[in-house]
């Protein structure tokens, strides 16, 4: 079933969803972008359908609906602790293939990754309905084709915005109560067939390719190229290192709150241990750690899809212009010149 709106029965629609969820998309923020006079996108609840950024990709994911930067554990006090009030309105989360792909692989590392179901994540995720965003191929760093992440049949509605409205299929009965009386039509989702960006992920089965990889050189070329600013894995769709925090509220250090809050593995430090050791202490060795993470360690570990969706967020938002897409093609070379030598 699908429907023709335009944008003021798109308003009118919007208005009748957001009296039963909360409805997040990517949404224009001016003056707000990592430049001077630049706009950011970012997910955020949006009020009218001219509010949703539908043509350009957001410049941070859909996870931060889920999984803030900053979090709210619970509140102590001298003698008690009270967990923070689980949110209770559902959630109506419209977001790109890749990006329901990135919750899927988030879902599997708090739910259930080492016997342990995420609290704070799990109350958030069983409030969240996706709507799919049909995609307009993305930018010159998408590589969701190659990464598998381009489809997905995981929504309850899905729109292809234009200048005038959008197209709806309604694929979740529940939801077409809310386009009683508009025009029908015939809609089926399209999908991105083909990116401008390729990306070939490396065969890393082998145990000794993957010692030798990790001793490789190539490695020693992001110590002097990457800053450790972490500013990939904040951009990330699936990353999902924290740090937690204590605020304390005014003289008192033993009133106040603990907070989740976002961290990276790409920062130094980020693994210090007692006697202040670090096991990865340059920036190639935590490159490398990403790497591997994304393009092996992950589907090892759970089986199915790379944890990397190809969203390409991570290489607009490198202030030294690293490619994650051209880290992991000379992790393709490096790996063929392994295997050559093996041969030798």
């Amino acid at each position: 079933m699908g429907y023709l709106l335009t944008m003021d029965q798109g308003d009118d629609v919007l208005e009748a969803l957001r009296k039963d969820y909360r409805v997040y998309a990517p949404k224009r923020f001016p003056q707000e972008g990592r430049y001077s006079d630049t706009d950011m996108i970012r997910y955020a609840e949006v009020e009218s359908f001219g509010d949703i950024v539908w043509d350009t990709k957001s410049d941070f994911p859909a996870k931060e609906v889920l999984s803030p930067i900053q979090q709210t554990l619970f509140y102590f006090t001298e003698e008690e602790f009270r967990a923070s009030k689980d949110p209770q309105k559902p959630i109506l989360l419209l977001a790109r293939p890749c990006d329901i792909h990135a919750q899927e692989v988030q879902s599997r590392i708090y739910a259930g990754n080492g016997g342990f179901d995420d609290y704070y994540y799990e109350r958030m995720r069983n409030l969240v309905t996706f709507a799919m965003m049909e995609c307009n191929g993305g930018d010159d760093t998408c590589f969701c084709v190659s990464m598998g992440s381009n489809r997905t049949d995981n929504y309850a509605l899905a729109f292809r915005f234009s200048g005038d409205g959008a197209l709806v299929q309604v694929a979740d009965e529940a939801f077409k109560p809310y386009f009683s009386g508009l025009p029908e039509t015939e809609y089926h989702p399209a999908f991105v067939e083909e990116n401008a960006l390729k990306v070939s992920v490396p065969d890393l089965d082998d145990p000794e390719v993957r010692g030798l990889l990790r001793q490789h050189p190539m490695w020693k070329e992001y110590d002097s190229r990457c800053i450790s600013c972490g500013s990939c894995t904040v951009a990330c769709a699936t990353c999902t290192c924290f740090t937690t925090r204590d605020i304390q509220y005014g003289d008192n250090p033993e009133v106040g709150e603990r907070r989740r809050v976002t961290d990276s593995c790409q920062i130094a430090g980020f693994d210090q241990m007692a006697g202040q050791r670090e096991l990865r202490p340059t920036p190639g060795e935590r490159m490398r750690y990403k790497v591997f993470h994304k393009y092996y360690d992950y589907k090892a570990r759970f089986g199915g899809s790379h944890m990397c969706v190809g969203c390409g967020r991570c290489i607009r938002r490198c202030p030294e212009c690293i490619s994650i897409a051209a880290t992991v093609e000379k992790m393709n070379a490096a790996v063929a010149e392994i295997k050559a030598d093996l041969t030798e």
